[in-house]
């Protein structure tokens, strides 16, 4: 782990990240002493760190600390945390503060592989995302929403569950982003009031736009989702995961979600 450049695990208990989850964060694969998809992250990082008010670090610093890491540990999970730097009591942020920077990774999960070629279960949470246009979309550290939807994921069968807002709109699973195929076209939730919008789910639209495909990004509910003809959920350390069982409601064929695997396991922006 580094904190600020330098090894260790500690952070000051006056850290904003600490006390406000005033901060933001991405995760992302090292495979073989290399990360997939850096720049994309880089670039969600500094749209993110804009819409919380917080410096983003210059990405020539932050690829630096990155193969520092990468040298030590070649393959695993890679997060990186970017607080707004630690303040006085209060929520007040601080006229000028120092963003503290941290770098941790962790071994790669060892999901079963048929997940990603025979689906997964999936689960409705009863908890509802509350409705806050400011933060929608931002991968901040106050992810408290999706920690208590998670808790409720107690069945070892479901890997994901999926989440709903407070107008029962469907929005995300609790780590991923989702996407239904209906009648040859991609629909994908509307994230303008809540969620967060993962590079994976821009490199999906990406993908929709080179191939043609008809992309909407709206609202639908329940009964739409489960009258589709299949669902994904993707995000940059599970690639994609079809659905193959939400509630009643089996799938067993995923040709479209299968061609979106293939591409987002090449290198293509």
């Amino acid at each position: 782990m580094l904190v600020n450049g330098k090894q260790g695990n500690l952070i000051s208990i006056r850290d904003r990240g600490l006390l406000y989850g005033d901060g933001v964060f991405r995760t992302f694969l090292a495979t073989n002493g290399k990360v997939r998809h850096w720049p994309l992250h880089y670039q969600k990082l500094q749209r993110d760190c804009v819409a919380m008010g917080i410096s983003c670090p210059d990405v020539a610093f932050l690829s630096a600390q990155l193969n520092d890491l990468l040298m030590q540990h070649t393959d695993g999970v890679v997060k990186l945390i970017v607080t707004r730097g630690e303040g006085t009591r209060g929520y007040t942020p601080p006229i000028r503060a120092e963003s503290t920077i941290i770098w941790d990774i962790l071994p790669l999960p060892d999901y079963p592989a048929d997940w990603a070629t025979q689906g997964i279960v999936a689960g409705l949470c009863q908890f509802r995302l509350s409705h806050q246009p400011r933060l929608a979309g931002v991968k901040h550290l106050n992810r408290l929403e999706n920690v208590l939807a998670a808790a409720e994921c107690k069945d070892s069968e479901v890997a994901e569950g999926l989440l709903l807002d407070a107008s029962n709109n469907v929005i995300e699973g609790t780590r991923s982003n989702l996407f239904l195929v209906s009648q040859g076209k991609l629909v994908t939730p509307n994230l303008s009031r809540c969620g967060v919008a993962g590079v994976q789910r821009e490199r999906v639209m990406i993908w929709a736009t080179r191939h043609n495909m008809p992309l909407q990004v709206r609202d639908f509910g329940i009964d739409e989702m489960m009258k589709a003809d299949e669902i994904f959920v993707v995000n940059s350390v599970i690639g994609l995961w079809p659905v193959r069982k939400l509630e009643q409601r089996l799938w067993i064929n995923f040709p479209f979600a299968m061609k979106i695997f293939e591409f987002l396991k090449g290198e293509d922006a």
